[in-house]
Order: C-alpha cells, then sequence, then structure tokens
C-alpha cells in the first residue's frame, strides 16, 4: 500500500501523459482523473444519474450515455451549471484518486490532476504529499496545440486562457519539470524524481531515513527545480 503520493499537473498542451509514461514505465502505479472522470458519468453510475438530475435528460444520447457536446452547451457560458456539475464530480474524483492511490502497490503512487490548480489545489488535495508540476512556455503549449489537435492560433489562445495561469501552477508546486527538450533528457529527469521520492516515501516511514539519506535536498539540473514547501492553498474551480 502507498502511504506516499505524488501529485502530477499541468497545463493543456505541457507534456504531462509524457511524465505519465516515464513513471509507469518505471512500474510506478499512476491513477489518472481524466480516466476516473470518464468512468463514474458511464451508464449506471450515481455520479451520472446526480447529473442528469440536475441537467435533465436532454444531455443524454439515445444509448443513455452522456452526451458531452450537450452537457458542454449547459456549462460553457453559465458560471452556475459549471460549479453545480464540479460539486458532483469533483468529490467522486477525488475519493477515486485516493483509494487508487492508497491501495497501490510500492513505495510511492501518482495521482494525475491536469486541473489541480483549477479544482482547488492543496486545500481540496491536503493528501497530496508532494505536488510535481509539468511547466512549459506558452508560446510552445499553444504550438503544441496547433499541431496536436489541428486548431487555429485563434482557439488555441482560448484553450490556454481557460485555464490557470503559469503564475497559479507554479505558486502551489513542490517540484518542476521543464519540459521543453528532447525525450532523452526527460526520461533522465524522472529517474531523477523517481530516486527521491523513494527516498521521501521511505522517510515517511522512518524519519530517521531522511538525515540519513539527505532527502530534503534536492539535486540541480536536469531540468528540474525544487521549490520551497509552501502553505496549501486553493485555486479557480474547474471541470476535471
Amino acid at each position: 500500500m502507498a502511504n506516499y503520493i505524488i501529485g502530477l499537473t499541468g497545463g493543456v498542451a505541457s507534456g504531462k501523459s509524457a511524465l505519465e509514461r516515464e513513471f509507469i514505465e518505471l512500474g510506478r502505479f499512476v491513477s489518472d482523473a481524466d480516466l476516473i472522470a470518464r468512468r463514474i458519468v458511464e451508464p449506471g453510475q450515481p455520479a451520472l444519474r446526480l447529473v442528469v438530475e440536475y441537467f435533465g435528460s436532454g444531455i443524454l444520447a439515445s444509448d443513455g450515455r452522456l452526451d458531452r457536446a450537450a452537457l458542454r452547451q449547459h456549462i460553457f457560458n453559465d458560471e452556475n451549471a459549471r460549479r453545480a456539475l464540479e460539486a458532483i464530480l469533483h468529490p467522486v474524483i477525488r475519493t477515486q484518486l485516493l483509494d487508487e492511490c492508497r491501495a497501490a502497490s510500492g513505495a510511492y503512487a501518482v495521482a494525475m490532476v491536469p486541473l489541480l490548480t483549477e479544482g482547488g489545489g492543496r486545500e481540496n488535495y491536503p493528501w497530496l504529499d508532494r505536488v510535481l508540476l509539468v511547466d512549459a512556455p506558452d508560446e510552445v503549449r499553444k504550438t503544441r496545440l496547433m499541431q496536436r489537435d489541428g486548431i487555429d492560433a485563434d482557439l488555441a489562445q482560448r484553450m490556454l486562457d481557460a485555464q490557470a495561469t503559469r503564475r497559479e501552477r507554479l505558486a502551489i508546486a513542490d517540484d518542476i519539470v521543464a519540459n521543453d527538450g528532447e525525450l532523452a533528457e526527460l526520461q533522465e529527469v524522472i529517474g531523477e524524481l523517481d530516486r527521491r521520492y523513494r527516498i521521501l516515501a521511505e522517510a515517511t516511514a522512518d524519519p530517521s531515513l531522511e538525515r540519513a539519506h539527505g532527502a530534503g535536498r534536492a539535486k540541480g539540473g536536469l531540468g528540474v527545480r525544487k521549490k520551497k514547501k509552501r502553505p496549501p492553498r486553493g485555486g479557480r474551480s474547474g471541470v476535471l
């Protein structure tokens, strides 16, 4: 059972999936909030029933599945509707993330929460031991979005603007990976983080190990930056 949990987050097109793949390759368990968010609104799930009760049966497709396009129409320009949806889904997502991570084997587990900052930050995720932010300049992310989704610059910019700012994400991060280089560099970074997180997880179980290993000190370079621990703080609310 994993008693140490890393929160992995980052803005759209920052490269979260690349880090997720590297952690999985190292044998670390990753619980993905986006996958949970889709799973809990499958037909027959209690969360879907609550969503239908609030928004009406018009958000269902003919096969009884959630019509995501219809739901987006409800919440796109309606702040109250968006917050109502979040109030239904977010507690369920957080609970399942925690349950999956706690049940995982290994020294630590990773909870991938793309909209961690928008979803309340550390205030709503007090069980995260560290927050790892995948960071990339806005222009790099914008270019990736245009290439990945085949969209124009205006839509890509609006997608960036709809999320938390880079400054807001940096404010809740303990560790930061600059994901604007080569894959080999990223693999080296994740290898270093894995080593550090295993030491920190062991130190949590036995505080004497932290003094022995110096786990509180981060190595520089490799695109990894370490920040001093900040007190819990919230962020803007957002749809996972």
